[in-house]
């Protein structure tokens, strides 16, 4: 126990990231030139967090988050080489902050990641973090790697952003994730804002027994919660108290409340894909029938050539070359 208390404290620490982030200097080459073009005087390695944009021009934000008439978005929309099924999709994005793509992939391509997974497991290649997450599986298998980058995904997620995308991080599940409500932006988060995307894929069928995905329309306008907007702690040393974060659940829930925005429940069928919005609001379900699974890989996206940071930790992040 006092051991876990001293790796804790240690972890609180800002300079035990900024050590860790000068060793890993090249992993953080992505963001020389954004931090130039956008006149941030930071060394790479330091914390960053929305405290260092707070005087800065909101910046280009995505195409679809702004003051843009329905015509156009159709116009646009209607000019693109995607299915009708996915435009008409499209079409919805702007008013929902999210997509749903049914038969996205084939159940024989979802099998085969359960099977990768299953293996990766087994080897000991990978584990489960931060509970029942396992986390970056694509730097273990080419299968999922592959998968992350296919170019009927990138395509679209790099449609809706007006950039190009990069996939940063796989997260595949064997369980519901039972999360409380949150947006991703306070875990990974840029400059201009609103360009993470993420993408939800089933594995299998999945029905609300099961702690099924759950989301929050249109609660992607909402301005951002950001670390100065709950009560978070923390100093120039330190990142913030352990109990940080049910704090910021606790605020999330609190704007939920206020803004009196109703969820959804995403029971579906395997292959089924959701896309949502960086500042989308979700979670995951209580899981009802013991025993159950929820098989599932989450894929979040950075567009190329923006800031790439996480807010609540307040360090840039490390991308792979």
């Amino acid at each position: 126990m006092a051991n876990n208390k001293l790796i804790d404290f240690f972890r609180s620490l800002k300079i035990t990231y900024t050590a860790y982030n000068f060793i890993h200097s090249k992993k953080l080459a992505h963001n020389k030139a954004p931090y130039r073009q956008a006149g941030l005087r930071k060394l790479l390695f330091e914390s960053i967090s929305s405290k260092d944009f707070k005087n800065f021009p909101q910046g280009d934000i995505p195409w679809l988050d702004k003051d843009i008439s329905p015509e156009e978005i159709q116009k646009k929309v209607q000019a693109s080489s995607f299915s009708e099924g996915t435009k008409e999709a499209l079409l919805s994005w702007k008013e929902n902050g999210y997509l749903i793509l049914k038969n996205f992939f084939s159940e024989e391509e979802a099998d085969a990641v359960n099977k990768e997974i299953e293996a990766l497991l087994a080897s000991k290649k990978i584990a489960f973090t931060l509970g029942n997450k396992i986390m970056f599986a694509n730097k273990q298998s080419e299968l999922i790697k592959d998968i992350s980058t296919q170019k009927k995904i990138t395509e679209l997620l790099s449609f809706i952003l007006g950039k190009k995308v990069i996939p940063f991080q796989t997260i595949n599940f064997i369980t519901g994730s039972q999360q409380h409500a949150h947006s991703d932006s306070i875990h990974m988060t840029t400059y201009p804002m609103g360009y993470l995307i993420a993408v939800w894929i089933a594995l299998e069928d999945i029905d609300e027994t099961q702690g099924a995905l759950s989301y929050y329309p249109g609660s992607h306008k909402l301005p951002y919660v950001l670390n100065e907007d709950y009560e978070r702690g923390g100093n120039k040393l330190s990142v913030g108290a352990d109990n940080n974060y049910l704090k910021y659940e606790e605020k999330i829930a609190e704007v939920l409340q206020q803004h009196a925005i109703s969820k959804k429940i995403f029971a579906t069928k395997k292959g089924d894909m959701l896309v949502w919005h960086a500042n989308l609001i979700h979670g995951g379900e209580k899981i009802t029938k013991p025993e159950s699974t929820r098989k599932s890989m989450v894929i979040h996206y950075f567009a190329e050539d923006v800031i790439k940071y996480h807010e609540i930790t307040e360090r840039p992040s490390l991308l792979e070359d």
